[in-house]
């Protein structure tokens, strides 16, 4: 049974992500005149001057909104102003590889022959192949061992290889960041379980039991390409150091207690996949050399098994929604090498993203230097960021966005309220972006983006206090009130049918 939302409810609803305590001395009069057809009482919501100053995140707030429909621009504050995206720029890598592959696209994984198989017997190499896919996991890995056994393979006369050469390799996303970061590992053509390694620690006596390996629901094969030891120190918590194709880290015990676990990044993912292949090979009787790696794909292969991932259009609506970083810049550096940009590393590939957005979409300006939006120095304004939403093909984004709920001060979800927000947001310390579409309760469509950033407070953070800085989150927070705030401005006093 659906209820009618009175006048006063709405008003009260819009109100309620401004009307507190830290907007108790903003002034209530638009600084501009209000629209002819605004909603009743419209008149009493904030300026997004007084908003923006009543949330006292500092630094730079760029912002643009307009009709959806018409193209009308309806507010403004600093939209030339180019700040750093944070993750919204895999809204922009999401139209781009759209663009370049099509939504029906597949990585594709697969193991080649470079011999006949003859009595189950291989006369020559094995090779697992990536295709760049960025959601490959172990159980997949298993998938493909499965595979090979229905074919009968049995023996394998040659060598064992890996080949990542589908897309660059990028040994992190973002120099910048802490080493242990999982969400900043390793990109190639050949990943698996985000490139990340699960390290578990458990309190034994004296000392702790350490594992690490490449969990998945069906197989837990342990890994010997990383390895840690737990040192008595209380900081840092964790250090690394490549030795060939390994890493090596380090973990203070005193920040360990009883137990716990945590995801690492891999630094060589193509061999690290090739070792849980291997093991899994093994447990199926298969035994196969060390894995090595390939440069190039040698003539005459024959695929022996492949393992297709989801159209590209389900990677990206997950992409989106949980806002994984290797999964935008696999997407990313994949339509680049479809355009023929040839990239070499993230900023060429970056680079060609920016240029088709200039070209194509309508932005200006567009500069990045990453596909997901980690690495700081990407810019972009507020203009050229709706002007590439509103200038992409109809119904492509927006249906990959999620939808962003209405909350009061205490954090709660306002259930049923009638403004309905769907957008991508974007986090790194000290900077918050959010763009998307919003829809009033007439009915209109809004274009909208924010971008917020204190890059003075960002740049002085220490590189060990990056995973979480002081005042980080309190300043995220005011940021997001901030955002929210504008909206129901804008779903306020532009709500005209």
């Amino acid at each position: 049974m659906s209820h009618p939302i009175s006048r006063r409810f709405f008003l009260g609803a819009a109100l309620s992500g401004v009307a507190t305590q830290a907007f108790a001395n903003a002034p209530v009069t638009s600084l501009r005149p209000l629209p002819r057809g605004s909603a009743p009482g419209a008149g009493l919501v904030p300026s997004a001057e007084a908003l923006i100053k009543a949330s006292k995140i500092g630094g730079e707030v760029g912002f643009m909104a307009l009709d959806s429909a018409t193209g009308e621009v309806l507010e403004v504050h600093k939209p030339l102003l180019a700040l750093p995206p944070a993750s919204v720029a895999k809204s922009l890598t999401a139209l781009y590889a759209l663009d370049a592959l099509g939504a029906e696209h597949r990585f594709r994984t697969q193991v080649l022959a470079t011999g006949p198989l003859e009595g189950g017997r291989l006369a020559g190499d094995l090779i697992l192949a990536g295709g760049g896919d960025p959601l490959l996991n172990t159980d997949d890995l298993g998938v493909l061992v499965d595979a090979l056994k229905a074919a009968g393979l049995r023996e394998v006369a040659g060598a064992f290889y890996v080949y990542s050469g589908a897309l660059p390799f990028v040994p992190r996303i973002d120099a910048g960041q802490p080493d242990h970061l999982g969400y900043n590992p390793a990109v190639c053509g050949l990943n698996l379980n985000f490139n990340r390694v699960h390290f578990e620690w458990k309190r034994a006596g004296g000392s702790y039991a350490v594992s690490m390996d490449a969990r998945a629901k069906r197989y837990n094969p342990a890994v010997s390409i990383a390895k840690m030891r737990v040192v008595d120190r209380n900081a840092p918590i964790y250090t690394y150091a490549a030795q060939g194709s390994e890493d090596h880290w380090t973990v203070a015990r005193g920040a360990l207690g009883n137990g716990g676990a945590r995801w690492l990044p891999v630094r060589s993912p193509a061999l690290y996949a090739g070792e849980v292949f291997r093991t899994i090979a093994a447990s199926q009787g298969l035994k196969l050399a060390e894995a090595a790696p390939l440069d190039a794909l040698p003539a005459g292969t024959v695929a022996l098994a492949e393992q297709a991932g989801a159209p590209l259009q389900d990677v990206l609506r997950g992409m989106l929604k949980y806002s994984t970083n290797i999964t935008a810049e696999s997407a990313g550096l994949a339509a680049s090498v479809a355009r023929g940009a040839a990239p070499a590393d993230l900023v060429q590939s970056a680079a060609a993203m920016s240029s088709w957005l200039n070209a194509g979409l309508g932005a200006r300006h567009a500069a990045l230097v990453d596909h997901s939006g980690l690495g700081d120095a990407s810019r972009i304004s507020a203009r050229d960021m709706v002007k590439a939403m509103q200038n992409a093909p109809a119904g492509q984004l927006r249906p990959l966005l999620k939808e962003i709920p209405i909350r009061t001060e205490r954090n709660e979800i306002i259930k049923g309220h009638p403004v309905r927000i769907e957008a991508k947001t974007g986090t790194l310390n000290f900077v918050s972006a959010l763009a998307g579409y919003a829809t009033t309760r007439k009915g209109r469509d809004l274009t909208f983006a924010i971008f917020t950033a204190d890059l003075n407070r960002r740049d002085a953070i220490p590189l060990e206090a990056r995973e979480r800085p002081e005042g980080g989150r309190e300043w995220a927070r005011r940021s997001r009130r901030l955002q929210q705030a504008l909206i129901l401005r804008w779903a306020t006093i532009y709500d005209t049918a």
